[in-house]
């Protein structure tokens, strides 16, 4: 690929000699002769100066020795680059002679289904989609076109997962909800989990994280969600589009979250919690209180960022502040014990 071509690839404009080979897209550490590399600051200008790429992909104009691609978002351009200069693998299509299909079961067009794969009766698996080895898929699935499934994932039955949709390995979809009521000799009883997960299209879920099914209903996770590693989302929650959940979140039962809303790493909710579109929490933040739209919040119980860093400046201090309420209170105590009665 030449700059001429990767600039029309990402819908840029280049300056420098159009038939620049380019031989890959590296950091801006990193890059050598024949690489593109990406400027996302100023700041980095020394760093660009220093590095050896051959061309920069930058937000507007600079002055500099390299070939340049000119676009509005760099980052995203460069992120389009790398997936050219490393087209992710697909395994072959084919039905291994070691997986496990069940009766009634529906595969499209070029779909791969990998050794110790088992599908139960009644699933639908779309076209060109993958399943790595050890997949599970519980019976009455739906799976939609271009879906890739890692190893060793769980469908429970009746999860439904829309198009373009990546799960890594160890996810496990569907598992019954965490719901138990007291019987009439104080024993925890199990209230059956009897609804579903349902994945629209292009989502994307981190390994070892899981969602559960609803205790009646639909457990929804809406299109364009990204989620991390090791995040738990519990029954009957809704996870608006375009949402992200850094590693370890925990969702308690039946949350909602508004689209493209930011839930940092560790962050956690109690049950019934409704987030607002586009709010963040920081990481470690916990609420049991609705979040409003837009926001930015942290600590636990969350309250507004501004808040909670004033919060943060002031606890270290509390133990020399509590010294000096003791001083405080003790002289005046003093002062009081020495004063003659009027």
């Amino acid at each position: 690929m030449n700059l001429e071509q990767a600039a029309r690839h990402v819908g840029g404009e280049y300056k420098g000699d159009g038939s620049l080979e380019l031989s890959g897209a590296r950091s801006i550490g990193e890059a050598e002769a024949g690489h593109i590399t990406f400027m996302a600051h100023k700041k980095y200008l020394p760093s660009l100066k220093a590095s050896g790429a051959s061309a920069v992909i930058v937000g507007q104009e600079i002055e500099t020795d390299k070939a340049q691609i000119v676009v509005r978002s760099p980052a995203l351009a460069f992120a389009r680059l790398l997936g050219v200069f490393h087209p992710e693998k697909r395994l072959a299509p084919g039905v291994d002679p070691r997986a496990a299909i069940g009766p009634n079961v529906t595969l499209g067009n070029n779909v791969t289904v990998s050794a110790l794969v088992s599908i139960g009766e009644g699933t639908v698996v779309g076209d060109e989609s993958v399943l790595h080895p050890g997949v599970v898929v519980g019976e009455g699935c739906q799976i939609g076109h271009h879906v890739t499934i890692h190893p060793n994932v769980t469908l429970y039955a009746g999860t439904v997962i829309g198009n373009h949709v990546v799960l890594h390995a160890g996810v496990v979809v569907g598992a019954d909800g965490f719901g138990y009521t007291l019987d009439e000799k104080g024993r925890h009883y199990k209230v059956p989990q009897v609804g579903r997960v349902v994945i629209d299209d292009h989502v994307e879920i981190g390994a070892n994280t899981c969602i559960d099914r609803a205790a009646l209903g639909v457990t929804h996770v809406k299109e364009g969600v990204k989620i991390d590693n090791l995040v738990q989302v519990a029954h009957n929650c809704t996870l608006g589009e375009h949402s992200i959940l850094v590693a370890q979140v925990g969702l308690a039962g039946s949350c909602k979250l508004g689209h493209h809303v930011v839930l940092a790493g560790q962050v956690g909710l109690a049950d019934h919690v409704t987030i607002g579109d586009q709010a963040i929490l920081s990481a470690q933040s916990g609420t049991f209180r609705d979040i409003e739209a837009g926001g930015v919040y942290g600590g636990s119980p969350s309250v507004p960022l501004s808040t909670w860093k004033k919060y943060v400046t002031v606890l270290p201090k509390l133990p020399e502040l509590a010294k000096k309420v003791r001083d405080l209170d003790a002289r005046l105590n003093a002062i009081e014990n020495e004063t003659p009665p009027s």
